[in-house]
């Protein structure tokens, strides 16, 4: 993974020479930043080269560069690529402004085309109409000279009774029949035409599908193809899919594993506490050997008297570890005193923690008391629901009792209905009776209207036949055919005068016998109306009855209604006792929920300044291990010195010297001391004044900080000691398994840190689950959930559960 503020370039660079940006880059500073695909280009610029491209299918490469050729683009300013074509900057612009031009001008052509086939429409309407005015007005003007016309009269009259104009009749209407079938046949013929023709097409587009479907099939053949590849790495893809699988079995696997190994590792951290105390035990006898190490040096001073140049070596190189010695002395102070001040926080939390646990218990008393002040409650509650259910028993009686009544009065009802609808039927027959009297009476006058409009015909037809009889008499030099005529007509009216006599004489019969049936079925109505008034007047005493027994029964329903809202009213003011009582609870509730945060909260800081202690501790067993080896180092320096002082006794002076320069380095060490312990009484002063949890993580943040830089320090120190001891391969090898050793220690110890931070985790999502086990209800209750309990489970498993969960 990443760190904050590095990048790895060659995999950010891979990243974009993927995504397609590097090769955008290049495309814009070759000039060419705006590119388009070549179906869209085609689809979005076609109208300005319409007659460019060949109707039928077409490759979009193809038909880009025959557009370009038809829009004469200059070379420069476009490439040709194979999937896109690019432009230089405002050959898009220009050519989108030739789009909505030519868009404009088809549109303007369009609305001309439009406008111009409306008017014309218009025309042609008018003019019809002027040419149907005139017809009307001659044909008006005809009809007003001949309409007086004697002779026109008689035309009129005789043609209808002519065959001659029937047989024109049918003659003009068998020459329209033929006109319309040779409009039939030249439509057939147009339509064959048409059909041939597009028989044509048709057969021409045939064998331009044939040539696509051939086209078709070698691309379905390399679809084929590719759908084989892609089919046999998509089986690829699974086999990797379930061998992710059965890794991922495996890794459950593993971590099942290591939760059981959980337990084992705290147990472990138990015995690393242990070995922490064994080697501050060996810490300090490593001092004190240190110190009679330094007496044996002082005797053996004596007897380093043979020196060379070597010596001066060997002595600047044990100024060099002397100082470090005295750098690793100070450290180990300056973090011991950090630990004993991690410890004096980590008391007072705990303090702090277990005053909140007091209150917590106090809380807990205070719920169990609202409780049964809760539980007394719903005893009462359940008596007054107990009343309430009685009163509804009694309220169900009475309303059993008012449901017998109502159905007593909807028979007695429905009865009165019943009634009511058989004089409403009644009704309706004297009103259906009145209604035929009133459509005989119709009819009567229709009858007598239709004998006086026969009389009218009857007059109307002597006046035609005297008006006849005037122009037969005028008409002298007339032929037969009218005389027969005449004969004709005189018989036709005879005919007419002797059916309206014997339409007269039928409709006066009916008519009479229409009055008998009239008066019979008044009479009828009559006796009917009678009866169904003594039977209306038996159903108002009824309905009377009735309404007095639906009168009481409405007054007992009145009285019950107001002992329920009695006792409905009673039920509101227990249940808003209970719901002011439940408040109280939820107002436990919260404070106990707010106590339990607090404790969550330093909780939290208890594990953070556990975590720092702890890293606290695991530094100074480094510099423990650092100062043991240094002194092992030292230890072989002074053998070596041991064997070449036999052979060098010449340079006791230079030694004595040396050892005047060790004495003041000694007395520089203990000012350093007193310096040192001038600024443990002022960080002290200092930790006093820190109470703000936040100033304090910050401090241990920037304690962490400055160990690190210790150890970067630790490790440059380290690599320049074995630059120096290169020559000297034992101590190099001692240093090297050192070093493996403590890289070893300090994964275990990562590892161990990681699996303390899941311990952490699950033992705050079990802190979780308690608490909405609480907040869920007072009867709910788990096992062992107190935080008590989740601190004695911690302190089994984990060797920092002390700090963390106490």
């Amino acid at each position: 993974p990443l760190q904050s503020g590095k990048l790895d370039a060659f995999l950010v660079l891979e990243q974009l020479r993927c995504n397609g940006v590097l090769e955008g880059i290049r495309i814009c500073r070759q000039g060419f930043p705006n590119r388009i695909v070549f179906q869209e280009f085609r689809q979005r610029y076609e109208i300005l080269a319409a007659n460019a491209i060949p109707k039928g299918f077409m490759d979009g490469k193809q038909a880009c560069i025959l557009m370009i050729k038809a829009l004469e683009l200059d070379p420069n300013l476009y490439r040709i690529g194979q999937s896109k074509i690019f432009f230089r900057t405002g050959v898009l612009a220009h050519l989108e402004e030739e789009r909505d031009l030519k868009i404009t001008d088809v549109i303007m052509a369009f609305q001309a085309m439009c406008r111009g086939y409306l008017a014309r429409k218009a025309f042609a309407k008018r003019q019809q109409q002027l040419t149907a005015m005139k017809v009307i007005q001659r044909n008006c003007a005809a009809y007003l000279k001949l309409r007086n016309w004697q002779w026109w009269r008689l035309f009129t009259k005789v043609k209808p009774l002519l065959q001659v104009t029937r047989q024109e009749e049918e003659m003009q209407a068998k020459e329209d029949e033929l006109q319309k079938t040779k409009e039939r046949q030249q439509k057939a013929e147009n339509e064959l035409k048409e059909l041939e023709q597009k028989h044509s097409q048709l057969a021409e587009e045939k064998n331009l599908l044939q040539e696509q479907l051939q086209a078709e099939t070698e691309l379905y053949a390399e679809a084929e193809e590719m759908r084989v590849r892609l089919a046999a790495k998509k089986q690829e893809l699974e086999e990797i899919l379930h061998e992710m699988e059965a890794r991922l079995e495996e890794e459950e696997d593993r971590s099942q594993q290591l939760q059981a190994e959980r337990k084992k590792m705290a147990q472990q951290m138990l015995d690393l506490e242990e070995q922490l105390e064994e080697e501050e035990a060996a810490r300090q006898k490593l001092q004190l050997e240190k110190v009679t190490a330094e007496a044996k040096i002082k005797k053996l001073e004596d007897d380093i008297l043979v020196m060379d140049d070597q010596n001066n070596k060997l002595t600047k190189e044990r100024k060099l570890l002397e100082e470090r010695i005295s750098d690793l002395t100070t450290n180990l102070a300056e973090e011991e005193e950090k630990a004993k001040n991690l410890t004096k926080l980590k008391n007072k939390h705990e303090s702090m923690i277990s005053e909140l646990e007091v209150r917590l218990k106090k809380e807990e008393k205070s719920r169990q008391e609202l409780e049964k002040l809760k539980r007394k409650l719903e005893g009462e509650a359940s008596d007054f629901h107990e009343q309430i259910a009685d009163l509804q028993a009694q309220i169900a009686e009475l309303k059993m009792q008012l449901a017998k009544k109502e159905e007593e009065l909807q028979a007695a009802l429905s009865r009165l209905d019943d009634e009511i609808a058989q004089k409403n039927n009644a009704l309706k027959k004297i009103r259906e009776l009145e209604g035929h009297i009133s459509d005989l009476q119709e009819d009567l006058d229709s009858e007598r209207a239709a004998r006086n409009k026969a009389e009218k015909q009857k007059r109307d037809l002597g006046e035609e036949l005297e008006a006849l009889k005037t122009e037969l008499e005028d008409t002298l030099d007339s032929t037969a055919t009218q005389q027969e005529l005449r004969a004709k007509r005189e018989q036709e009216v005879t005919m007419l005068k002797k059916a309206l006599d014997e339409e007269t004489r039928s409709h006066e019969a009916q008519v009479q016998e229409m009055r008998q049936k009239h008066t019979q079925a008044v009479e009828e109505l009559t006796e009917q109306l009678e009866q169904f008034k003594r039977a209306k007047a038996n159903l108002d005493k009824n309905k009377q009855t009735l309404e007095k027994e639906n009168a009481d029964l409405a007054g007992e329903l009145r009285v019950l209604s107001q002992a329920k809202q009695e006792v409905e009213h009673k039920k509101k003011k227990l249940e808003v006792q209970l719901q002011e009582l439940q408040s109280k609870c939820s107002d436990g509730e919260r404070a106990r929920a707010e106590l339990n945060d607090k404790v969550h909260k330093l909780q939290n800081e208890v594990e953070s300044v556990t975590g720092m202690l702890n890293e606290a501790e695991g530094k100074a067993i480094k510099l423990a291990k650092d100062v043991a080896s240094l002194g092992s180092q030292l230890q072989d320096t002074q053998e070596l010195l041991q064997e070449e002082t036999r052979q060098k006794l010449n340079v006791s002076t230079k030694l004595r010297q040396l050892e005047d320069e060790r004495n003041s380095l000694q007395d520089q060490l203990d000012e350093e001391m007193e310096a040192k312990q001038n600024l443990e009484r002022h960080i002290s002063t200092l930790n006093i004044q820190l109470s703000d949890s936040k100033k304090k993580l910050q401090d241990f943040a920037s304690t962490v900080e400055s160990l690190e830089e210790g150890k970067k320090k630790f490790q440059k120190e380290i690599e320049a000691l074995t630059q120096q001891y290169e020559e000297k391969a034992a101590a190099y090898d001692k240093l090297e398994k050192t070093k493996n050793r403590l890289q070893q220690e300090l994964d275990d110890l990562v590892v161990d840190l990681d699996n303390q931070r899941q311990l952490v985790s699950n033992l705050e999502k079990k802190q979780k689950k308690f608490d909405q086990v609480r907040a869920g209800g007072p009867s709910a209750r788990l096992p062992d959930t107190g935080c008590g309990g989740w601190v004695r489970e911690a302190s089994a498993s984990s060797p920092c559960s002390a700090g963390h969960f106490r």
